[in-house]
């Protein structure tokens, strides 16, 4: 049974979306409910799949622009925002198997699967497993090869301690301090860190702290305009998030035997690759999701795959909109 205090909850959506025809609905698989938002018929089938502590929100400035041309789907992946929490049950085959059921049985036609971070490997993990559901594959910045052991504890240690950190800090749902995820140093150098100050960590546990007293059962806020959006979506997401999510990632036993080279073999359908920017340190191993020889590998093992370096942060879609709107909409005016 799912310990999410917020499963199934719903929200009024953000004003660009409800005008845009957006929807919140919810699908059961297995016992496990599934969040998602609908856009209105507009064309081919785009699934959107957001990255480990991430909500289906994060597309927000996407979203309108690429209704244009898709029927969009964004969803919450179990373990996050209004999905159902699976203590003990996390690995790309559950979370994989819950996509598979949403394309199958709820979307119903082949769907461009766009991923994100772990969303991208689930995405992956679509393509190869059920290839009937999936036409076309985005792969936006995914830690292909990196999250695979022992790699991904032995030597890209500071994402395997990201995660941990992440662990310990929402371990507990009941008393969790949301605000203490920013308290994570992160490699500038090999020599050098940088971490948000304690002062400002400390404003913004207030201001949660303050949101709370007016709204003690919703998920966490900071209840102001003059911070940046992404804060705000943060550590809504932080709130709504199982750390079991990443607790499996910590252990590996999210891993499974799934076969990273194995699936991009297995993948037959044409595949976007977007790459944000990464480093390297012999400190602190991959700052990033993946690097250049990861990037070079994919396209061997799937030649069909076009390639796309992005200046960009992590999640391209929030940090260069424009450009993910772009390269998306190109490669299916192309491939599907």
């Amino acid at each position: 049974m799912s310990a999410n205090p917020f499963e199934g909850r719903r929200d009024p959506l953000p004003p660009a979306l409800a005008r845009a025809g957006f929807r919140q609905e919810f699908a059961t698989f297995g016992g496990t409910v599934i969040g998602y938002v609908r856009g209105p018929e507009a064309g081919v089938p785009l699934l959107l799949v957001p990255g480990q502590m991430s909500l289906w929100s994060s597309y927000r400035r996407v979203m309108p622009e690429l209704s244009r041309r898709f029927t969009v789907y964004a969803v919450d992946v179990r373990g996050h925002g209004s999905s159902s929490w699976t203590p003990g049950d996390y690995s790309w085959e559950s979370a994989g198997t819950d996509l598979a059921c949403l394309l199958r049985e709820v979307v119903g036609a082949p769907a461009i699967v766009s991923g994100n971070s772990s969303g991208g490997i689930l995405a992956l993990w679509c393509a190869s497993r059920t290839p009937e559901n999936v036409a076309a594959l985005v792969l936006e910045d995914p830690p292909i090869f990196s999250a695979e052991t022992p790699r991904f504890r032995d030597r890209d240690r500071w994402v395997h301690g990201s995660l941990a950190h992440t662990v310990a800090v929402l371990g507990d749902p009941g008393r969790r301090r949301v605000a203490d995820i920013f308290r994570q140093e992160i490699p500038v150098s090999e020599t050098r860190t940088i971490r948000m100050p304690d002062r400002f960590v400390a404003l913004l546990d207030r201001l949660i702290a303050r949101h709370r007293r007016r709204d003690p059962g919703g998920p966490a806020s900071l209840g102001v305009r003059w911070l940046p959006r992404s804060l705000e979506e943060t550590v809504r997401a932080a709130s709504m998030f199982d750390p079991g999510f990443a607790r499996a990632f910590v252990d590996g036993s999210f891993f499974g035997g799934f076969s990273h080279e194995a699936a991009l073999r297995a993948t037959t359908c044409p595949v976007l690759l977007l790459h944000a920017n990464w480093n390297r340190y012999e400190r602190h191993g991959l700052v990033g999701a993946m690097d250049d020889d990861d990037a070079r590998r994919v396209r061997e093992l799937a030649p069909q795959t076009v390639y796309r370096r992005v200046d960009a942060r992590h999640v391209i879609h929030g940090d260069k909109p424009r450009e993910f709107v772009t390269a998306l909409t190109e490669f299916a005016r192309k491939t599907t």
